[in-house]
């Protein structure tokens, strides 16, 4: 392809982008640090080296850094870039004196220090672009870092802007992209473009990086960089880089470099950021809302907003990363220090890209969310009523899953996590088709029940790591004290559940170490004692199971003794998520999935309906959305026995496993729509009902989830004590009053439901 033209290379560039990386760019939200402008280093067009009598002081003393990683964290950013000058310390005896008065002996001991520092009083994550560095350096820099970087610029030994750099030998940054492999670290390399090289030293430069990558892995991404020309360097007088040169070179970056590895170009030196789409980018790189690019201080940031226009303006879509790339986020094990790992999972979403900087929602806190889909007004958003700007076409295979929707083909995994994979205004595309299918399947009513939850004790023998609700004889110094309902107080909340005009109670619990059973049969006559006709909504997969196996009895026996007793349909929950490589973390001491499956089946035979829930956003990843979905349809197409979906959006905030970090902060909002969006398109024909946990998602985030394929609002709760052990801060009781609320912005009719999805009467039958 060297030879090609520049028009044919650009279009294998873009093939090859599509088809490693689909229609995602990405960007960096951060801030930039820099560290030390002292430098042993003369090169040519470098403004950021000034000597020690141009500058305050030497080095960024540690209340300077901190003040800059804090305004960085309020403001969403998820990187602290340190850039620094190579070794200072070695030219300047006031790099020597500085370090010493606090402490440290070389300018790299002292960044390990402030990359701790910010992870710790911050959680920013740290990327050090330290220059070359010895192996013994970059060890003790990974434990405090999530990325490391160096820009390899050239491989030409002859270029006179790097003469009296003794750091820019080719065989020093050879060494250290070799070194950064060795030593799992993520890694940033790249090249200039324009300071007298020639192609044929860029291509070697490219191909050594390739190379590198190959036998170890290690290469997240290139930066190809433009030359421009600063006053005061060596260099001002020289041309800067032609724009042609600069898109040669990332087309050939992209066809040279391994297909994972991404490529990105500064969006602040080029003034066609078109251009760089077009030759096969999918990384704008770091972008700072607070600080500057004090690398090339006159060329500011463009403001994202300008990114997300010029990227989706070519069919594509933009979206927030962390300093380590997902494929090194998503593998933590292998390339992540111990002491990284829960800083990374703090600022990751599902698909180890990052949170978006100004989506403040979480799950279970009464904060709006972002408006990802807009009101019948049209304000916000990215929908827009009838009359109003054009909503773009869904783009690459997103689109082509829709397309296959809407002719009636059903999503398998592969394309359910492609439509879980929505970014801007995909997003709207995929909710669209759902609310279709919801106005098809259920018409424009939301209902709701009158319900009451009760659950009956919080003390558990099981082990979920992320329950904040059950209290086992080791975790006391939890939230709440542990109890155990009597009978008769189950029988008097049922009464008074009766007389405030709910029609269902729903009962969970703790697996009680003194349980057998026939306690569960006991709590049903208890309920049906109490009331002839409420319907009672009682005991997951989980209880009835173990309840079976503790007295030794077949399950499909167990069932029908408790739909004698009075049982009338099972909650879906203890599924969390049905897939075993992640039940292993969250409960591995419940049953597995096949487990979970057999029992809804066994219910099911026995004419006990059930719903499907999942709970998501801690530790999995799409892919186990989408096995989840499938194979809960797989069984309702067998059984026909499920009435509806439930997604239960990980509550974060005092789960045991996000305390020990070992969790993400819950889904992302536009995690929690797809959802339900996904959700819909998935069970189309199969499971009609998909309902909205407003205790979850609040009021707000609810009223959009009803227009990306929702229909019902679930229960007034009463006593909803599950989330708020979490720590979810929304009530624990609606009424008819707040879902009308809720509902009547939006034009839908809302009408109370039994459990079944019936109408109730006065006198609701069991």
């Amino acid at each position: 392809m060297v030879g090609a033209g520049l028009a044919e290379l650009t279009a294998e560039a873009r093939s090859v982008r599509e088809a490693a990386h689909g229609t995602r760019v990405t960007w960096s939200p951060k801030v930039f640090i820099p560290l030390t402008q002292l430098c042993r280093d003369r090169c040519g067009y470098c403004t950021f080296a000034q000597p020690p009598a141009r500058l305050a002081q030497a080095y960024l003393s540690p209340e300077a850094v901190l003040d800059i990683a804090q305004a960085g964290a309020a403001a969403g950013c998820h990187e602290a870039l340190f850039t620094l000058g190579e070794r200072p310390e070695e030219r300047y005896p006031a790099a020597r004196t500085w370090l010493a008065q606090v402490g440290h002996a070389t300018t790299v001991d002292y960044l390990v220090a402030m990359c701790g520092l910010v992870r710790d009083e911050t959680g920013l994550l740290p990327h050090a672009n330290a220059g070359a560095l010895h192996p013994d350096e970059m060890a003790r820099l990974r434990a405090v870092t999530a990325s490391q970087g160096m820009m390899l610029e050239s491989l030409d030994p002859s270029l006179e802007c790097h003469r009296g750099s003794p750091d820019k030998t080719p065989e020093r940054r050879l060494a250290t992209l070799d070194a950064a492999g060795q030593l799992a670290i993520p890694f940033t390399t790249g090249i200039l473009v324009g300071i007298g090289e020639s192609r044929a030293a860029r291509i070697e430069a490219l191909e050594a990086i390739a190379t590198a990558h190959r036998r170890h892995g290690h290469v997240q991404e290139v930066i190809v960089q433009n030359f421009l020309p600063k006053t005061g360097t060596a260099m001002h007088r020289s041309p800067r880089c032609p724009v042609d040169e600069l898109v040669w070179s990332v087309a050939m970056a992209r066809l040279i470099l391994p297909p994972e590895i991404h490529v990105q170009a500064p969006p602040n030196l080029s003034d066609d950021l078109g251009a760089l789409l077009d030759a096969g980018i999918d990384d704008w790189g770091g972008v700072s809302p607070i600080t500057a690019d004090h690398v090339n201080p006159e060329r500011p940031w463009p403001p994202v907003d300008t990114l997300r226009v010029a990227t989706e303006g070519r069919g594509l879509a933009l979206a927030p990363r962390l300093t380590v790339y997902p494929s090194f986020a998503l593998d933590p094990q292998r390339w992540l220090d111990p002491a990284m790992r829960s800083a990374v999972l703090r600022h990751s979403d599902a698909e180890g890209l990052g949170r978006e900087p100004d989506d403040v929602w979480f799950s279970g806190i009464e904060v709006e969310p972002p408006t990802l889909i807009a009101g019948p007004d049209g304000a916000g958003g990215w929908r827009h009523p009838a009359g109003s700007r054009p909503l773009r076409r869904p783009t690459g295979a997103v689109a082509e899953v829709l397309a296959g929707v809407g002719l009636g083909q059903e999503a398998g995994v592969d394309e359910l996590v492609t439509l879980f994979s929505a970014r801007g205004p995909d997003v709207v595309a995929v909710a669209e088709v759902a609310d279709d299918l919801r106005a098809q399947a259920v018409g424009d009513t939301v209902t709701w029940v009158a319900n009451r939850n009760i659950n009956y004790t919080n003390v558990c023998t099981f082990k979920c790591r992320f329950c904040a609700f059950s209290k086992g004889p080791l975790s006391l110094n939890l939230r709440g004290t542990p109890y155990l309902l009597d009978l008769d107080e189950i029988s008097r909340r049922v009464a008074e559940a009766e007389a405030a005009g709910a029609t269902e109670v729903c009962l969970q619990g703790g697996i009680h170490p003194s349980f057998d059973g026939d306690y569960y049969v006991e709590v049903i006559r208890a309920v049906r004692a109490a009331s002839a006709t409420i319907h009672i909504h009682a005991f997951t997969a989980l209880e009835v199971t173990e309840g079976a196996r503790r007295l030794g009895e077949p399950l499909e026996a167990y069932l029908r003794r408790l739909k004698e007793a009075g049982l009338r349909t099972l909650p879906g929950t203890a599924a969390e998520i049905l897939d075993d490589e992640i039940r292993a973390v969250l409960c591995p001491d419940k049953v597995s999935t096949e487990e979970w499956l057999e029992a809804h089946r066994i219910a099911h035979s026995v004419g006990l309906s059930s719903n499907v829930t999942i709970m998501f956003g801690s530790v999995e990843q799409p892919v186990h959305w989408a096995r989840h979905l499938v194979v809960t349809r797989d069984l309702q197409r067998e059984t026909g026995g499920f009435t509806e979906l439930v997604p239960l959006p990980f509550v974060h905030m005092a789960s045991p496993i996000y305390l020990q970090g070992k969790a993400r902060r819950g889904p992302t909002f536009r995690e929690a729509l797809l959802m339900h969006a996904v959700g819909r398109i998935a069970y189309r024909g199969w499971i009609d009902n998909i309902q909205v946990s407003w205790v979850k998602m609040g009021m707000a985030g609810a009223r959009q989830l009803l227009m990306a394929g929702a229909n019902d609002l679930g229960g007034t709760l009463m006593d909803e004590n599950i989330s708020r052990a979490a720590g979810a801060e929304h009530g624990q009781m609606m009424d008819e009053a707040g879902f009308r609320a809720l509902v009547e912005p939006l034009g839908r009719r809302l009408e109370q439901r039994t459990t079944l999805y019936g109408r109730p009467s006065s006198k609701q039958p069991a």
